[in-house]
């Protein structure tokens, strides 16, 4: 299948075709969700997001790596490494370590601006200093760099059948949502590296603080204050999927049933917490395979439906409907 999508891509360089696979690699290792979904993609787009992702992962995966038990300063000094490369390889095209070519590539391609990888490599580097927000606007500066701009670089990847403006404040929220959903489903592994990402006003607002997490992570038990805190981060997230969501109908038919799926996926995350009554302070919340492979199956069926309709006569032409605004990748 990586032979595919890449000969579908255009992509032919025998090493960015290496560098496309190890990003298809991290993409299918760690995001099981966002991997699932990709498939649903054409052939020929799915290079750009493994890209995207792999990249995302690698900066993600300097910031949390405590295994080598390695500095603050130190892992600053590889997100600024990692920085120095993306900005190299943006202006060259090229770049040594893997991942920072196929990204650069994919930039190239599709003319995402690189505002977009600045935005999102500072929210990483807020995480080596940063342990918690105060308030909700705290928590939106951040997560616009870790999670919005991520909406953002994927939409000139997916297309539109809108202008790109109007499309993409819900891109935006979308991966404003996904991160969120994260947030809750692991605040009890952020809470183990010493981070609150859900905001300091919402949980005192219910009579939560640190240290009452920190003992319910510890102790295992439950407290009727936590559950109260997590039902309203739970309302907050939803709220932003139903911004989000409008977003869908302005992206390419054509892949609109992988986001689709990702986005029912995800707010599955937060069905399976509420389901268990929000106990991710003792154990991490997933969607169950039976639940993946329904909704997984019903996208594929999308996919196929909007297949054949693009083979059909294209009557919004005639009907002086607005037409797909992606017409491939920037050359």
């Amino acid at each position: 299948m990586t032979r595919r999508e890449l000969d579908a891509a255009g992509i032919t360089d025998p090493a960015l075709r290496s560098a496309y696979t190890r990003c298809r690699r991290l993409n299918a290792r760690h995001g099981r969700t966002y991997f699932l979904a990709t498939r649903l993609l054409p052939l020929e787009r799915r290079p750009a997001v493994h890209a995207l992702y792999g990249f995302a992962r690698w900066a993600d995966d300097i910031v949390d790596d405590h295994a080598r038990h390695r500095t603050p300063e130190e892992r600053d000094r590889l997100l600024r490494r990692l920085e120095s490369d993306l900005a190299s390889g943006l202006r060259s095209g090229d770049a040594g370590e893997p991942v920072v070519r196929a990204l650069a590539d994919t930039a190239g391609r599709y003319a995402i601006e690189q505002v977009l990888f600045t935005d999102f490599l500072s929210s990483m580097r807020a995480d080596l200093t940063v342990t918690d927000y105060p308030t909700y606007a705290d928590l939106k500066t951040y997560v616009h760099g870790s999670a919005a701009v991520i909406g953002l670089q994927m939409l000139p990847v997916l297309g539109t059948v809108t202008s790109r403006q109007e499309a993409a404040p819900h891109a935006a929220a979308l991966g404003v949502a996904f991160q969120l959903t994260n947030f809750l489903r692991d605040v009890g592994e952020d809470l183990d590296r010493g981070r609150v990402y859900l905001p300091g006003d919402l949980l005192a607002a219910h009579g939560v603080d640190r240290p009452l997490l920190e003992w319910s992570r510890r102790t295992g038990r439950t407290d009727p204050r936590i559950r109260a805190a997590l039902v309203a981060a739970e309302a907050m997230t939803r709220e932003v999927y139903r911004t989000a969501e409008p977003g869908i109908a302005m992206l390419d038919p054509r892949v609109r049933p992988c986001v689709r799926t990702a986005f029912t996926l995800y707010g599955g995350i937060l069905d399976a917490i509420a389901e268990q009554d929000y106990t991710v302070l003792r154990r991490r919340a997933v969607v169950s395979r039976r639940r993946r492979a329904a909704v997984a199956a019903s996208g594929v069926l999308r996919v196929a439906g909007a297949r054949w309709r693009a083979r059909a006569p294209r009557r919004a032409a005639t009907a002086g409907r607005p037409a797909v605004e992606w017409k491939g990748p920037v050359r």
